[in-house]
């Protein structure tokens, strides 16, 4: 691995103009953006996939990057490129937001315009001699692109990814590769059942000898924020109910007792220019993101609605535990006992689910055993036993206490004969970016360089030549 550079300023053309680190690595995905140089232990750029709109002169401003998305701007509306379910939708805006995660961090900025950089006069000759160098300029000319993708990616997509790196952006070479293989990758295993639990989605990747068995792949929508909207009606449903404001509102704050009313001030805008409800909701994800990584954990042993060995009920004995304290940003503080195990139980349990006009109950056969039941129902009977003592575990809202101690209960109780180990990296940042560390020491293997897509074989045969190749 190469020395780590500093994540807040381009590195210098010296630092990173070696053959050894010359390929990037990027992986969107639907909550943020990694991008790195192959062969390091972490992305040096990581930004939200979320981008701010405001209103301008000349119609509609796009705005990317973390203080982009969190500052108030008069009438800012927040949007995402990327659906719920990991595929693009705005394929114009994902360029231009994953161009900035590497250009703001990775590679050189371009030099300004000669012919306003105040260093020369605005000769016709001068002109003439500059037209087109502008669009000759493009961000990876000298830097091949290994890009992650989601297992359910459509054909019509792949080809678009290999466009934009060729076409738009003049990567001299391109490799696309499934974010479950990587993942295992990253685990150091060529063979496993990858269980990526984010924010939008959960995904059940079986991977055989370094290939993505396709009919055991599936994807459901209960993960990180589908607990973020157990939690929005937790909050709503207590008495007396939980405020969720967010830090933007808040002007200042007096210290109250467990359960008080907040006593603060809060910030208004002159009429008209209130930042759009979007931006709001983004704002109060980043509380119930810290409440979940602080409070929220998953109940064990056996199922929060079922009976323990001594005959009672387990939510009895969940609201015996030592109860946990938070603090909202207006003040407002509270100690959360049973609830903290209530908004994640229904991933393994749909009995448990809360839901009302907004939010539907999910379907016994989104939770968790079941998903991953249905996925090696559609895979050879042999190779079951070795997924199952190679299950990888990766994915931020798998961070969340006790999970990694019930799946496995839960996979035990379904699957007695087997032996059952599951591997989950114990540092955060290895578990977030888990696609993207599989991806750099991909592409930084010696043995990987015959595998690159060249520009000269994209010019031959066409974007169709991803599905061909990266299988």
């Amino acid at each position: 691995m190469t020395a780590t550079l500093s994540n807040t300023t381009a590195p210098n053309t010296a630092d990173y103009g070696g053959d050894e680190i010359s390929a990037l690595v990027l992986d969107p995905g639907y909550s943020v953006t990694r991008a790195g140089f192959a062969g390091e232990d972490v992305p040096k750029s990581v930004i939200p996939s979320f981008y701010g709109i405001v209103p301008s002169l000349n119609g509609p401003k796009h705005l990317y990057g973390e203080n982009a998305v969190h500052t108030p701007l008069p009438n800012i509306e927040i949007g995402n490129p990327v659906s719920q379910n990991g595929v693009v939708e705005d394929w114009d805006t994902a360029t231009q937001l994953w161009e900035y995660a590497i250009t703001s961090r990775l590679t050189n900025t371009k030099p300004s315009n000669p012919l306003t950089n105040g260093l020369n006069d605005k000769t016709d000759d001068l002109k003439q001699e500059m037209d087109g160098v502008e669009t000759q300029e493009r961000p990876l000319d000298e830097n091949p692109l290994l890009m992650s993708e989601t297992g359910w990616n459509t054909g019509k997509g792949r080809e678009k990814l290999i466009e934009i790196a060729m076409e738009n952006w003049g990567s001299p070479a391109f490799w696309l590769a499934r974010s479950g293989v990587l993942s295992a990758f990253s685990a150091g295993k060529a063979s496993a059942l990858v269980i990526d639990v984010g924010a939008a989605s959960t995904s059940i990747t079986p991977v055989h000898d370094g290939l993505m068995l396709k009919k055991g792949t599936l994807r459901c929508p209960l993960a990180g924020n589908y607990i973020s909207d157990q939690l929005r009606l937790i909050f709503s449903t207590a008495q007396p109910s939980v405020p969720l404001t967010p830090h933007y509102l808040i002007n200042s704050k007096t210290p109250v007792d467990a359960g008080a009313p907040a006593q603060a001030s809060y910030r208004t805008f002159p009429i008209g220019t209130e930042p759009n409800p979007s931006f709001r909701a983004l704002q109060e994800e980043r509380i119930l993101t810290e409440f979940k990584e602080s409070v929220v954990a998953v109940w064990s042993p056996g199922r929060l609605g079922g009976h323990n060995q001594h005959g009672g009920t387990n939510l009895d004995s969940a609201r015996t535990q030592n109860a946990r304290p938070f603090e909202m940003p207006d003040g407002y503080n509270q100690f959360f006992g049973v609830e903290r195990y209530r908004a994640t139980e229904s991933l393994f349990d749909v009995k448990m689910a809360l839901s009302d006009a907004s939010h539907h109950a999910p379907t016994p056969n989104q939770t968790l055993p079941q998903m991953i039941a249905q996925s090696l129902s559609q895979i050879d009977v042999d190779i079951r036993p070795h997924l199952l003592s190679n299950v990888v575990v990766v994915g931020g809202s798998s961070l969340i206490y006790g999970f990694n101690e019930r799946l496995k209960q839960e996979l035990e109780a379904m699957y007695p004969g087997p032996r059952v180990r599951i591997f989950s990296p114990g540092s955060v940042v290895e578990r977030k970016f888990s696609s993207w560390i599989g991806g750099s020491i991909l592409a930084s293997l010696g043995t990987f360089h015959q595998m690159w897509i060249s520009k000269k074989e994209y010019d031959e045969h066409g974007p169709g030549i991803v599905e061909k190749r990266c299988k």
